[in-house]
C-alpha cells in the first residue's frame, strides 16, 4: 500500500554542492542541493537559489559561478556554509579551504574538491521560492588523484556527499555502469 504525500521536494538523493561566486571584490561560497545537469551540448547546469541569500546579487551581478562538488570529509564546513551567511564572515578561512583561480571564469574554486565546474549563466528564471541560474559549462577541472590510467575520471573513489530530506549521506559502492544491462558477454564469462 502507498501513502499520497502533498507536492514537495521529494527528489532524493541530490548532490551537496558549494557553489563558489565573485563580484567585484567580495568572494563567497553557499552549498547549494538544487542542481544537476539539463543539456548535453552545449554542457549545462543549474542553480536554484533564494533571491535573499547574500551568493544570489553576487552571481547576478557577475554572470558566472563554479560548481564545487563535494566529499564527505567536507560534511561539516557543507553543512557550516548552508548556513552561515557571507555578508559577515569569511566561510573559506573558517572552513580552511583553500581557493584557486579557476581557468575561464573570474571566480574561485575550491581546491579540496575533487572536480568543479565552472560556469557561466545564460538565463535567470523566476519560478517562486527560488530563482534557477541555467548556466552553460565552460570548463572542468578534476584533481588528478581521480583520473585513472585509462582516463576515465574515479569519482567512485572520493566519497561523494549527497543530501537527502534533511540528512547527508555518503554516496555508496558502484553497481553497474551505463550500458551494462544489455553489455553482450564474451563467451566462456558468467
Amino acid at each position: 500500500m502507498r501513502k499520497k504525500l502533498s507536492p514537495g521536494t521529494l527528489l532524493a538523493p541530490v548532490p551537496a554542492v558549494l557553489v563558489t561566486c565573485k563580484y567585484g571584490d567580495k568572494i563567497n561560497m553557499l552549498t547549494v542541493a538544487w542542481t544537476g545537469i539539463v543539456c548535453t551540448k552545449p554542457a549545462m547546469t543549474y542553480v536554484s537559489i533564494r533571491p535573499e541569500r547574500y551568493s544570489y546579487d553576487l552571481i547576478d551581478k557577475s554572470g558566472e559561478f563554479v560548481i564545487n562538488l563535494t566529499t564527505t570529509s567536507m560534511a561539516k564546513a557543507v553543512d557550516f556554509c548552508g548556513v552561515r551567511s557571507g555578508r559577515d564572515i569569511n566561510k573559506a578561512e573558517i572552513c580552511g579551504f583553500e581557493l584557486s583561480d579557476a581557468d575561464i571564469v573570474n571566480v574561485p574554486l575550491i581546491a579540496q574538491s575533487p572536480l568543479c565546474l565552472e560556469c557561466r549563466v545564460v538565463k535567470k528564471e523566476k519560478l517562486g521560492s527560488h530563482d534557477m541560474f541555467l548556466a552553460q559549462i565552460v570548463s572542468v577541472s578534476v584533481d588528478e588523484k581521480y583520473i585513472g590510467s585509462n582516463g576515465k575520471i574515479k569519482l567512485e573513489q572520493c566519497g561523494l556527499l549527497a543530501y537527502a530530506h534533511g540528512d547527508y549521506n555518503a554516496l555508496g559502492r558502484n553497481v553497474g555502469n551505463f550500458g551494462f544491462s544489455v553489455k553482450k558477454r564474451r563467451k566462456g564469462k558468467k
